[in-house]
């Protein structure tokens, strides 16, 4: 970095001990944060994520500013990342934003929309659209400063005790799905369970749920939840990619010198774009693994996309007609997917349709 390459090289002009700190840093505080995370540590992606930040972070800023992580469960449990930051229990938090709709359901297009966005487009609109602005508005509202940590790219569409073969095969389907989704498949008659990654296993090995869902091959394969669900649906139209966000407490955001703020921002770039590569170096051998092992690969057939994507278009409505910051995000995203929507699937879908299907 040309900040730290800066601090390295100014000096007092006088003295060894001068001459061995940069003198910007002697001005600058230690600090001490602590991070809590929505994951296990058996989850070394989406856990992991926050580790390359923190370790990113120290480094930038000569060890001065260090950031300690904590798992799911340690300080507080996997759901409640957002309170814990907002009410200053810790300074700062990594979740996926998306768990926290029943708070306000805008909270969605941090994360991710049914039938919405690839990981890339979602990024674009973060960084080159309004999606940024817009949600710093809405965190701004629950005393929070939210930053990019992290994609997992299209997710799969879970594992199911039973085959899914019509519309109706959803009705009463105890499923564990998270974010919008739920509300959606609910029209369906689908009943939406919101589990953290630790009790997936356990629910659907007793029965408890039917169907689970969480990411995708390499996450999937460390939950074992191929042991207990062999049907493996693709793709989840409601996980297009998955955005996840680091969150600050805005008070002490707005205590950072300048410095730690910028260090800050270019180690959740560095985090954000570790995990998308992880996810699509490691997801294809992991679905060897699974489909070697016994898991059946199955797509979501054409009638079920489109029961799922009327009740998409049925459920945006109806959230946009009671939640105002809802319809103002929505309607900017809307407009954004539907532009990368035209460009993608003519340039890239017709790239991938025909490259994909040949080996090199």
């Amino acid at each position: 970095m040309q900040r730290r390459s800066f601090l390295k090289k100014a000096t007092l002009g006088a003295g060894a001990a001068a001459l061995a700190t940069p003198a910007l840093a002697q001005s600058l505080p230690n600090l001490n944060w602590r991070l809590v995370s929505s994951f296990p540590k058996s989850l070394d992606t989406l856990y992991g994520t926050s580790e390359v930040f923190a370790n990113a972070l120290r480094k930038a800023t000569d060890g001065k500013f260090n950031v300690k992580v904590f798992a799911a469960g340690e300080i507080v449990p996997a759901l409640q990342i957002l309170d814990a930051v907002q009410n200053g229990t810790v300074e700062c938090g990594h979740t996926a934003s998306y768990y926290y709709l029943g708070k306000n359901s805008a909270f969605i297009f941090d994360t991710a929309a049914p039938f919405g966005m690839t990981a890339r487009q979602q990024t674009a609109w973060m960084l080159q659209g309004n999606g940024m602005k817009l949600m710093r508005e809405l965190y701004a509202s629950y005393n929070l400063v939210n930053f990019l940590g992290g994609q997992t790219g299209t997710q799969m569409g879970g594992w199911f005790r039973k085959e899914i073969k019509s519309p109706e095969d959803l009705k009463g389907l105890k499923f564990r799905v998270a974010g919008f989704a739920g509300e959606v498949l609910s029209k369906l008659g689908v009943v939406p369970q919101q589990l953290p990654a630790g009790e997936i296993y356990s629910a659907l090995e007793k029965g408890t749920i039917d169907a689970a869902e969480f990411v995708g091959p390499y996450d999937d394969e460390k939950l074992g939840l191929a042991k207990v669900a062999k049907n493996y649906y693709y793709p989840a139209w409601w996980e297009g990619s998955a955005a996840l966000s680091f969150l600050v407490n805005k008070k002490k955001w707005d205590e950072l010198p300048p410095a730690y703020q910028a260090a800050w921002e270019a180690a959740c770039f560095q985090a954000h774009t570790d995990m998308c590569s992880k996810y699509d170096a490691h997801n294809p051998l992991a679905l060897q693994r699974l489909v070697q092992n016994g898991a059946v690969l199955r797509k979501f057939n054409t009638s079920i996309m489109d029961a799922c994507f009327k009740a998409t278009e049925e459920t945006y409505a109806e959230e946009s007609a009671k939640n105002p910051q809802f319809k103002k995000i929505f309607d900017d995203y809307r407009v954004f997917r539907n532009m990368e929507a035209q460009w993608f699937g003519l340039a890239e879908q017709a790239f991938a349709q025909y490259s994909f299907s040949k080996k090199l």
